[in-house]
C-alpha cells in the first residue's frame, strides 16, 4: 500500500514510518522544512516538504505521492514550533496545532477527494479529556469534555477532526498521553525539578500509551481500512495519585510535592487542576476487539520502568 504520512518527523511520525516500511508499505512522509528530509530518508520514506496550512501545498504533495491512504499526524507542539509549554494559556500554546487540526484536516480531506484517496486515518486525543460526569473510564460512545475555558478552542478542534474524518469514511485514533523517545522530556524535566506537583487528592484519571504501541495500532487501522473512532490507550487508566509518583520514582526524582487546588489554579491554571482532579481516562476494548491490537506495554507501570529509568 502507498501511504502518505502528513507529519512524518514528529514524535509519532518517527515511530510510525519505520513500522509501515517494515510491513512492506511504500511511504511518503512530510516535514515542514528541508532540514529533516534526510531523517525521513533514513527512516525509509520518500520525504517531501509541505505546509499543512496551505491548501495548494497539501494538494500538490498528495497528488504527487498518489497514495492509497493518508495519515494525519500533523501537530505544532514541539518547542521549535510552540515554545515552552504553557498550561495556563493552552489555547494560545496550541494555536498552530488547533489550526492544523481544523484547516489542515480540511486541506487533507480535500486533497484526498481530489486524488481519489478513499481512506484517511487521523490523530485524536484521549488522555484525561473524557466527559466529566459519571464513571472515571470512558468508551468511544462517550463524548469528549468541552474543556476548561483556557482550552475550549483546542477541544473544538478535536471534535472537528472526529466529525469530518468519520463523515468522510475514515478513522480517528484517540491517542492517550504519549510516552517514549522524545515524548515526555518536558514532563520528566519538571518532575525531576519537583515542579510537577500532585494537585489536591490527585483523583483525576489519565490514560497513557507508548509511542510504539500507538504506532502499531495506527498501522492496523490503515491496513484494515478502519472507520470510526478508536481509543488508543493502554490497559490501565489511573489517577494522578498513582501514575505521577511512579513516574518520579522511575526517573530517580524525589516524590512529588502536593499542593492545594486553589494554589494550583493560581500557579498553573484551570487545565492542570482539571486534569489532576477531575480527568477521565479511556477504555481500549474496542481497539483490541476490532483491530486485533496487542500492546507491548499494557501498562504505564511497566512502560515507565523500562523507558524512563
Amino acid at each position: 500500500m502507498r501511504v502518505f504520512v502528513a507529519g512524518g518527523t514528529g514524535v509519532m511520525g518517527r515511530r510510525l514510518v519505520p513500522q509501515l516500511v517494515a510491513r512492506g508499505h511504500q511511504v511518503t512522509a512530510t516535514t515542514t522544512g528541508p532540514g529533516k528530509l534526510g531523517l525521513l530518508e533514513q527512516l525509509g520514506a520518500d520525504g517531501v516538504v509541505m505546509d499543512g496550512l496551505d491548501a495548494v501545498s497539501v494538494g500538490g504533495a498528495v497528488a504527487a505521492a498518489r497514495p492509497d491512504a493518508i495519515m494525519h499526524q500533523m501537530t505544532a507542539i514541539s518547542p521549535a514550533h510552540a515554545g515552552k509549554p504553557d498550561m495556563k494559556h493552552m489555547d494560545r500554546f496550541f494555536a498552530a496545532t488547533n489550526r492544523l487540526r481544523t484547516e489542515g484536516t480540511d486541506h487533507l480531506l480535500a486533497a484526498a477527494e481530489a486524488t481519489g484517496v478513499s481512506h484517511v486515518v487521523a490523530q485524536g486525543h484521549a488522555s484525561w479529556n473524557g466527559i466529566r460526569e459519571g464513571g472515571w473510564v470512558k468508551t468511544e460512545e462517550d463524548p469528549l469534555d468541552p474543556g476548561p475555558p483556557s482550552m475550549r478552542r483546542g477541544m473544538e478542534a478535536m471534535r472537528h477532526i472526529e466529525d469530518v474524518v468519520v463523515e468522510a469514511g475514515g478513522a480517528v485514533l484517540r491517542y492517550g498521553g504519549f510516552y517514549g523517545p522524545g515524548a515526555t522530556d518536558d514532563v520528566v524535566g519538571l518532575v525531576r525539578r519537583r515542579q510537577f506537583p500532585l494537585v489536591g487528592g490527585g483523583t483525576g484519571y489519565s490514560s497513557w500509551v507508548h509511542l510504539d504501541d500507538a504506532a502499531s495500532a495506527t498501522v492496523l487501522a490503515v491496513e484494515q481500512l478502519a472507520k470510526g473512532v478508536f481509543n488508543i490507550v493502554d490497559d490501565e487508566p489511573a489517577p494522578a495519585s498513582e501514575w505521577l509518583p511512579h513516574l518520579a520514582a522511575c526517573t530517580g526524582a524525589k516524590r512529588p510535592v502536593r499542593v492545594p487546588t486553589w494554589l494550583a489554579r493560581l500557579l498553573a491554571g484551570d487545565v492542570a487542576v482539571t486534569m489532576m482532579t477531575e480527568g477521565r481516562g479511556f477504555s481500549n476494548a474496542k481497539a483490541k476487539r476490532e483491530l486485533g491490537w496487542e500492546l507491548r506495554y499494557p501498562s504505564w507501570r511497566q512502560g515507565f520502568e523500562e523507558g524512563l529509568a
